[in-house]
């Protein structure tokens, strides 16, 4: 398979960037496109160096000009938990038993799959925590990025109470990594390799000299699709350690999207010409459609039932999974409220979000108007 059919299979990276006739994303992405679902630099490197092109922004006058977002640091300072003391790592996991499973079978995309039907109590619990594993691993690995991101931007925002809040930020995210890192390793045992897609997405707001992308792809993006998948398998898993874990990163990610939305929604009401608006608005919706094709859970397929289906017939399967759409929907309801918010879903890009099934939620509330609890009743 060529580089540009590797490409085009992956997502509509050049089909939407020349549709919108918007190059500079074409540009932003095909770099982060080519090492993440060409070269895979994800799957066939223990470390990965990556070059890093922006500035970062010193306040000599320490102007303390933003009420919100001093209070959120309030909180985000009253809010520090300890990963070691306060969840209950005494917890006996089993995560292959098949009277109590760790994830029911309906969050199995296969589950009524005849080939599914047939397996073993014993083999059906080894793939209920071998998917399981697959999703945490893939947060974990977010969860690096966020915390490379958190630093960046930190560094690179103009405004000092919005430093402020990013250093907490930064500390949460080394927790997050902590927490996700130890559950896979000492409960489970098994962790997977980043997917493609989602190293696509942190390459480029890594690699992107601009501050307001990286807010823009790791605090709405990647934060708000967490929000929604924190909150979807804290539902699902009747295991209490992972659902204690689940609560307490539900509350930090509430402030981190909160942060990214007061910061955004300033900058972009005020500072953007209508061109770079609608860059960013496209730059958004590449970044949701490799989020979405994230959730496909190729590396779990590659390990269970590759011998049994082509990747096609996987990806259609997966696709037309009444639980998957489920999920991918909760996950998206963080996601389009604030992009909504920030100014980034406007007519011209309405119909795109609307094919993928995305935009039932456009009209929800978006992160300012939503506590932590509020995440935890309803996710």
């Amino acid at each position: 398979m060529t580089v540009f059919e590797t490409l085009a299979e992956s997502g509509p990276l050049l089909r939407d960037a020349v549709r919108s006739g918007n190059l500079r994303v074409l540009a932003s992405m095909l770099g982060p496109a080519f090492r993440g679902l060409v070269r895979h630099r994800g799957r066939h490197e223990d470390s990965t160096p990556v070059r890093l092109g922006y500035r970062a922004h010193f306040d000599w006058r320490y102007a303390r000009t933003d009420p919100e977002m001093a209070r959120l640091y309030e909180a985000a300072k009253k809010s520090q938990w300890n990963a070691a003391d306060d969840l209950p790592w005494s917890t006996n996991v089993d995560p292959e038993s098949a009277e109590r499973p760790i994830i029911p079978d309906t969050i199995m995309p296969i589950a009524r799959h005849p080939r599914f039907l047939r397996l073993s109590p014993v083999e059906k619990g080894r793939q209920r925590s071998a998917l399981l594993a697959w999703m945490l691993s893939q947060f974990l690995h977010g969860e690096q990025g966020a915390l490379f991101a958190a630093a960046q931007v930190t560094e690179a925002v103009p405004w000092l109470d919005a430093k402020l809040f990013g250093s907490t930020q930064v500390v949460d995210e080394g927790r997050h990594v902590e927490v996700f890192h130890t559950y896979l390793t000492q409960k489970l045992g098994k962790l997977y390799e980043i997917n493609d897609n989602l190293y696509v997405v942190i390459d480029a707001l890594m690699t992107d000299g601009r501050w307001d992308l990286k807010f823009l792809g790791m605090q709405i993006m990647i934060e708000g699709l967490a929000l929604g998948a924190f909150g979807f398998l804290r539902g699902a898993t009747t295991e209490p350690l992972l659902r204690q874990l689940l609560t307490n990163v539900i509350g930090d990610e509430a402030r981190h999207v909160h942060y990214g939305v007061l910061a955004l929604h300033k900058f972009y009401s005020g500072e953007l010409s209508e061109r770079e608006r609608r860059e960013r608005e496209d730059w958004a919706f590449e970044v949701a459609v490799l989020l979405r094709n994230r959730f496909l859970a190729g590396e779990f397929y590659e390990e269970h039932w590759a011998h049994a289906m082509t990747r096609h017939e996987w990806n259609q399967l997966v696709l037309d999974s009444g639980m998957m759409t489920i999920f991918r929907r909760t996950m998206f309801k963080r996601i389009v409220p604030n992009l909504k918010s920030i100014g980034l879903l406007s007519d011209r890009v309405r119909d795109r979000y609307a094919e993928l099934g995305l935009l039932e939620y456009e009209h929800g509330p978006a992160a300012p108007e939503l506590t932590a609890q509020d995440l935890l009743d309803d996710p």
